[in-house]
């Protein structure tokens, strides 16, 4: 088999990054990206963008560490290099929540956290805590920049909280880097379909691989009961002066300054499939915001925005051989990532790529001839 073809089902950050390593690391093949919707109208693009680890059971810490890195990696050349501007890639400072789970998923604690980010690309993120973290140094902290304890007199604009910590990370802005994403696919001679797919099998004979990078629609492309929407809504408002970033302990209140707008945030609502705004959760959000941060009083140009992320217990990454009357159909998935998609989308796209390069050397190697 000469030229092998490679169908890659999703166009938000997992599906484009995904068929971008391909692109550029499998030989010999042909990569098509095969959506319904492109940016800006996937789930990626209501995403604030912003690198922050994410807890997935069954997934060893270290390898969730490592798409961490590979992913911070991959970005901090975008924001090295004269790409950065189209990418919409620059350096942030910030502290999530989420990441005391991520390191002891067993502790239930509420922490408080706040990102404080300073002008200029590279911007000084602090997290801090009702009580002390058991951990106080956490296992990705030699990953982002700069990573330290926040001193008393930082600590004492925060009367509620008695621990805090500082680094500075990295953001996306994910409407912008997702069309970064796709120009830099279409140069590499991959082809971009706009189609609904109902089964992976309406892709074969036309293709030899398919990548499922489908999000929520893996529910019915991979007929998987255990992924489902997690509602996700968010205003996005006209607030220049807003230099700080601020992420309260449940990680649903927060404020994510962005080049053209603040994001403020947010819901995670389990198993709600609407994307119409609902009106009494915008007012929610702008006053716990405003709780955070009262010069937001006076924001204007408010948006509400939606997305559904696709909750599941953990990543699917991993092959799968679909076999139906004598036909097989090698398929790689890569789905499931929740809220945490844009902070490892690029490690777990390599590792998506590894399984995909050992589909295609199956295919290429010769079936051994049968003994009479």
């Amino acid at each position: 088999m000469d030229t092998v073809r490679v169908a890659v089902v999703g166009a938000g950050v997992i599906g484009l990054a995904t068929a971008m390593c391909i692109s550029q690391q499998v030989p010999r093949c042909s990569v098509t990206v095969i959506s319904d919707k492109f940016t800006p109208d996937t789930t990626s693009d209501v995403a604030a963008g912003i690198l922050i680890p994410h807890a997935y059971q069954d997934i060893p810490v270290q390898t969730q560490k490592q798409w961490f890195r590979e992913t911070f990696d991959h970005l901090s050349a975008i924001a090295r290099s004269p790409e950065a501007v189209d990418a919409g890639v620059h350096l942030v400072s910030g502290l999530p929540t989420d990441l005391c789970c991520w390191l002891h998923t067993c502790n239930r604690r509420r922490i408080s956290t706040l990102f404080l980010i300073l002008p200029s690309l590279a911007i000084k993120n602090t997290k801090i805590f009702q009580s002390v973290p058991t951990r106080e140094v956490p296992v990705w902290a030699d990953v982002v920049l700069g990573f330290r304890k926040m001193t008393e007199a930082e600590l004492k604009r925060f009367p509620q909280h008695v621990f805090g910590q500082a680094f500075t990370t990295l953001k996306c802005e994910t409407s912008a880097y997702l069309s970064w994403l796709e120009n830099r696919i279409k140069a590499s001679g991959s082809l971009l379909l706009t189609r609904r797919i109902e089964d992976l099998w309406e892709l074969q004979p036309a293709f030899d691989v398919v990548v499922n990078c489908s999000g929520l629609g893996s529910r019915q492309l991979a007929g998987d009961p255990a992924i489902s929407p997690v509602r996700g809504q968010v205003l996005q408002v006209r607030a220049p002066w807003v230099k700080h970033f601020i992420r309260d302990g449940s990680g649903l209140t927060y404020i994510y300054p962005g080049v053209s707008h603040v994001t403020l945030g947010g819901t995670r609502q389990e198993g709600d499939w609407s994307l119409s705004p609902d009106a009494e959760i915008s007012r929610g959000i702008l006053s716990r915001c405003c709780a955070l941060e009262p010069s937001l009083h006076r924001a204007c140009d408010i948006k509400e925005k939606v997305g559904l992320r696709p909750g599941r217990p953990s990543v699917r990454l991993q092959k799968e051989l679909l076999v139906r009357g004598g036909q097989r159909l090698p398929v790689v998935h890569n789905y499931g990532h929740g809220s945490g998609g844009v902070s490892v989308h690029w490690g777990s796209a390599l590792e998506a790529t590894r399984l995909v390069s050992e589909c295609v050397q199956d295919l290429r190697t010769p079936a051994p001839a049968s003994k009479l």
